[in-house]
């Protein structure tokens, strides 16, 4: 019994110092993972629209040639616009510090007179107001830096959509019992396939229906809080917050208190309506992280893989999710990653954990 123990510990120490040294080995080669994973990404998004053009009969590197030619023609209009915005917003931020310390010290002369006195100094040099548009531009110039390697990443995404239909034959030749891993592959492909498409398409919605109404509102820079918006709402809960935040500031320097409001108020509609209503009616069960998961999910990937892996922390997560709800060895572990309306979905059709 001692003897059969001690080999469990072992086997548990040497698995966490693998991952450990797995973990370091991911974050030397950071500059090559991360081009990497934005080439799946893109490519797992880009497989139904090639199925789709091949159904139609469109030949199979015709329809590559189409899908790529749509990213650049897309990622460079708004590369050049969001880039330009990105620009003013950078060469007019020290105007907008002034002006946002101004609306502080306004607020803390209201206060005043309800005898409620804080030292401006100590205060304004413990918040700084401006700090939440500097970390936007900066998530914003981070991944910007990281797509001047578009032509690798555009090159690894044409050589996956070539080999996608190969991997079936080759999971047959090389693995013991095909059927079943290729069946479980196929599953697992799909789960993180309709996920990622789920999700990019709510993201698209939430950025142009938040620039759009930015912009009716006349809050300066509507296509760049539209473009944070959609990259962060891949981070559920806390995206939508971090994307409101210099937007918001924005506004109560551009026109006030009820500018201010009003942009809050739309960044609440559309999270209601986008991310509590339509999102999971179509993502449906199975795909749901408590909080606490995504918030540690945001730390960990960002420590391991900079501002890319902020942004891809989610799909990532769920990408582990899912591989361990199709391993009957894992499945414990996606359980314990599961929201409290997904861990009563599961109690209430009393699935076993194995």
């Amino acid at each position: 019994m001692s003897t059969l123990t001690d080999s469990n510990t072992t086997r548990i120490l040497v698995a966490c110092a693998a991952l450990v040294i797995i973990l370091a080995g991911i974050k030397a080669a950071a500059t090559i993972v991360v081009p990497f994973l934005l080439a799946l990404f893109l490519a797992i998004i880009c497989s139904p629209l090639i199925q789709l053009l091949h159904r139609w009969h469109v030949p199979k590197l015709a329809a590559i040639g189409l899908v790529i030619l749509l990213i650049v023609v897309f990622g460079t209009f708004f590369a050049t616009i969001v880039g330009q915005s990105l620009t003013d917003l950078t060469r007019n931020m020290p105007e907008y510090q002034g002006r946002l310390n101004l609306v502080v010290l306004q607020l803390l002369n209201w206060l005043a007179e309800y005898h409620l006195v804080l030292e401006p100094r100590q205060l304004l040099s413990q918040i700084n107001p401006g700090s939440a548009m500097t970390l936007a531009t900066n998530l914003l110039a981070g991944l910007g830096t990281m797509l001047t390697n578009t032509l690798l990443i555009l090159l690894i995404v044409v050589f996956m959509l070539l080999e996608a239909h190969s991997i079936p034959a080759k999971i047959q030749l090389g693995m013991k019992d095909p059927e079943q891993k290729l069946q479980q592959v196929q599953q697992f492909l799909q789960s993180v396939n309709r996920y990622i498409a789920i999700k990019t398409s709510m993201s698209a919605l939430t950025g142009v229906v938040v620039g759009l109404l930015l912009w009716l509102l006349g809050v300066s820079y509507p296509l760049l809080w539209g473009m944070l918006a959609f990259l962060l709402n891949y981070i559920p809960n806390i995206g939508s917050i971090i994307a409101a935040v210099p937007a918001v500031l924005v506004a109560l320097v551009d026109g006030g208190i009820s500018l201010a409001v009003g942009t809050t108020l739309i960044f609440i509609a559309v999270n209601l309506v986008i991310g509590n209503m339509l999102e999971p009616r179509f993502m449906g069960r199975g795909l749901g992280l408590s909080t606490l998961v995504v918030f540690l999910s945001l730390i960990f990937w960002g420590w391991l893989l900079g501002t890319v892996g902020m942004l891809l922390s989610i799909p990532l997560t769920m990408i582990v999710k899912i591989a361990l709800e199709n391993s009957p060895n894992g499945r414990w572990i996606a359980v314990l990653l599961d929201s409290e309306e997904q861990t009563e979905l599961r109690d209430d059709l009393d699935e076993p954990l194995a």
